[in-house]
């Protein structure tokens, strides 16, 4: 079929399938870490900083002028927060949705399209479950990838996961330090058992699966945890402005819903240059180009024919992928969800 005969849909849209709530962060005792919680807020502080970026040609030829910049007071207005002198564990709470419904846009515009695609994906959907991608949701869950930074330097790390959904009362508890960050093997019974829920909900046997998630972090007496940061899109030049802005929510430190359900897709380890110890990231983010932007770099690429796009296209309409990989991960951009509309013109 000519490209210009094939099935096009100038609007196309999924709605994501994940659907997190943001994070509240809570302090507690690790002795009495299922007891009442004190909700963490955040601090103000005002310190005064040294000069540390790179200099420019003239100040590095010269020590008077060095010293002379050094002299002058790096003033700073930040956001802190920090668990209390009688609290080691950081607890994060959320709660997390998983949809059905993913062979149907929640927008597009051909009707030929469609119906190519959602074969395709009831296809997908008969074949393999979702198993593969819920066994990798599962594992992020259990390892608490989602504690980002506070994950880093815990003691211990506990997570508990609860079913809210009517008439269901299953629970789980992980030792997340037990569970690997670099690969998705179901080696326990129960993340096996939370993955089978969820790929349950991802392929319509169940309308929608609801969890509620604590982790808790052994940290330390009153060391630092880190929320999200805000992007500051206008600091001016304004020496009374902060410099730094945590995230809060009604008043408590938080964690954005965005950057847990980054943390939970970050399950693509069929990227071509995965096995490569070069070049090769680890698991990275679901993404239609596999974009790592703290890497500055871009892992699937159109060149490579690895991109989404390419991918998507050639599925959507029937054709056969060279690898179930390459299934799995077009399967999962569209549970990421997003716009993903082509050009009507040639």
């Amino acid at each position: 079929m000519a490209k210009k005969d094939k099935p096009i849909a100038t609007v196309l849209a999924f709605e994501k399938k994940l659907v997190p709530s943001d994070g509240r962060f809570y302090g507690v005792a690790w002795e009495n870490k299922y007891g009442p919680a004190a909700p963490l807020k955040l601090q103000e502080k005002s310190v005064r900083g040294t000069i540390s970026n790179r200099l420019k040609k003239p100040l590095q030829d010269d020590p008077l002028k060095l010293d002379a910049e050094v002299e002058k007071p790096n003033l700073q207005t930040v956001d802190s927060c920090a668990l209390g002198c009688d609290q080691d564990t950081l607890k994060l709470h959320f709660t997390l949705k998983i949809l059905s419904g993913v062979e149907k846009p929640s927008a597009c515009n051909s009707a030929e399209f469609s119906a190519s695609y959602a074969q395709a994906a009831k296809a997908y959907i008969d074949a393999e479950g979702f198993t593969e991608l819920a066994g990798r949701y599962a594992v992020n869950i259990a390892n608490a990838r989602f504690l980002w930074r506070n994950r880093v330097g815990a003691e211990r790390i506990e997570v508990a996961v609860r079913v809210l959904n009517q008439g269901e009362a299953q629970s789980w508890v992980f030792d997340a330090k037990t569970v690997g960050t670099h690969s998705f093997d179901l080696n326990h019974a129960d993340i096996a058992a939370l993955a089978a829920k969820i790929a349950a909900a991802l392929s319509g046997k169940t309308e929608f699966l609801l969890l509620e998630i604590s982790a808790y972090a052994q940290i330390g007496l009153a060391q630092d945890v880190y929320p999200s940061e805000e992007l500051v899109l206008d600091k001016g030049n304004s020496k009374s402005k902060k410099s730094k802005i945590l995230y809060q929510i009604d008043g408590i430190a938080g964690m954005h819903s965005q950057k847990i359900g980054n943390a939970l897709r970050t399950i693509d380890t069929w990227y071509p240059a995965h096995d490569d110890s070069q070049n090769g990231a680890g698991p990275i983010a679901i993404e239609p180009y596999g974009a790592v932007t703290s890497l500055g770099k871009a892992y699937r690429t159109p060149k490579e024919k690895a991109d989404f796009y390419t991918l998507f296209d050639r599925f959507a309409r029937g054709g056969k992928l060279d690898h179930k990989n390459d299934e799995h991960y077009v399967m999962a951009v569209l549970v990421r969800g997003g716009v993903f509309g082509e050009s009507g013109k040639d």
